[in-house]
């Protein structure tokens, strides 16, 4: 949802009315907390071990895809923009038959199934990383998309909003909205009987409450400060010196607030393809990589204590983050989109009428 949001704030900047199409996970609350109408599908994953379940998804794929061609007749939409995942294939199909000028939006290393599909039916798949076998003029890299405000936020601003101490050396691990067990689990262990540094813990909603009693268990230490998730996160990523995280598409927020990382892929994403996004950081010189079986407590103690005992190699990480970082990606994209809009529609189409100020 970081990029699909930041696409859309783009999009808006430049006039435009944007809705979403969306399942009822992350974007359910997301979504609409950051002011945008969202129309929800039923949909489920393809699960290629179960016919039953494999059935089930295919059925309720094609019930999506009427309820999204209805939608999009509806609010009369000249353009739709797909960011991957099982819910943008039956939209990204209506679009296709419906004529409607149809974009994809890939922030990993490898194209989902979804993506793979609408991939020919789309005037131009915008990548975040090169992806092999896909070049030519329909395909662009660009960066993942990312919000406007990550890499400007101020660090004593960020520190004072989150409640952290001013000075000193502090520590982001983070695994995503859901969370990361093994990140969360080795970080507590290793971290919260004491540390000589500030620990900002996004742990994700998951694994919070079990979290928070463990910490409370060890006499809820003033340096750790354990939360679910934090918003905007771009003041987490300002008020930290060092993050520790998975390597998923969030890779290019690190690069763009230019924040140093310890990156552990997750061992089973989708062809690998953390793997690839944690090697194209460390080969930049902005991350060291981790392999998830080798992540323990005192592997990532040493990792962490090394790097801040090092404040010339961290600057020359950040330096080398700030180079990797692609910021202009979201406005790249709309205007693309926009231009290809104002082509088939002309400014005559209410997409284009200034959204009121509420």
């Amino acid at each position: 949802m970081v990029p699909a949001l930041a696409i859309a704030d783009a999009l808006r900047a430049e006039g435009a009315e944007v809705e979403f199409l969306g399942g009822e996970r992350a974007e359910a609350e997301l979504v609409p907390a950051a002011g945008y109408p969202l129309h929800t599908l039923t949909v489920a994953g393809l699960d290629r071990s179960n016919p039953f379940r494999a059935a089930r998804a295919g059925l309720l794929a094609a019930a999506a895809g009427a309820r999204a061609r209805r939608i999009l007749r509806a609010m009369e939409a000249c353009a739709v923009i797909g960011g991957g995942g099982y819910v943008a294939g039956p939209v990204g199909l209506a679009a296709a038959t419906l004529r409607t000028p149809l974009f994809v939006t890939e922030a990993d290393s490898h194209l989902g199934i979804a993506n793979r599909v609408l991939a020919p039916l789309a005037r131009r798949v915008f990548l975040a990383f090169p992806v092999e076998g896909r070049s030519g003029p329909r395909y662009e890299v660009v960066g993942r998309p990312v919000p406007a405000t990550t890499g400007h936020v101020r660090r004593e601003d960020a520190r004072a909003s989150l409640g952290l101490p001013r000075d000193g050396a502090c520590v982001l691990v983070f695994g995503g909205s859901i969370g990361a067990r093994r990140l969360n689990e080795a970080a507590l262990e290793a971290f919260a009987d004491g540390a000589p540094f500030t620990v900002l813990h996004a742990c994700g909603r998951r694994d919070f409450t079990e979290l928070a009693r463990r910490l409370e268990a060890a006499g809820s230490p003033q340096h750790y400060h354990l939360r679910p998730y934090v918003a905007p996160f771009a003041e987490a990523l300002a008020a930290a010196d060092l993050a520790v995280a998975r390597a998923g598409g969030s890779v290019f927020e690190l690069a763009a607030a230019g924040l140093p990382a310890i990156l552990v892929p997750y061992p089973h994403a989708t062809a690998g393809h953390q793997d690839g996004n944690a090697r194209f950081m460390a080969e930049g010189g902005a991350a060291v990589a981790v392999a998830d079986r080798d992540l323990d407590a005192a592997r990532l103690s040493r990792e962490v204590a090394a790097l801040l005992a090092a404040p010339e190699r961290l600057r020359d990480m950040a330096a080398a983050a700030r180079r990797m970082a692609r910021p202009d990606a979201a406005s790249r994209i709309a205007r693309e989109v926009m231009t290809a809009c104002r082509e088939k529609y002309g400014d005559r189409h209410h997409v284009f009428r200034p959204r009121r100020r509420e």
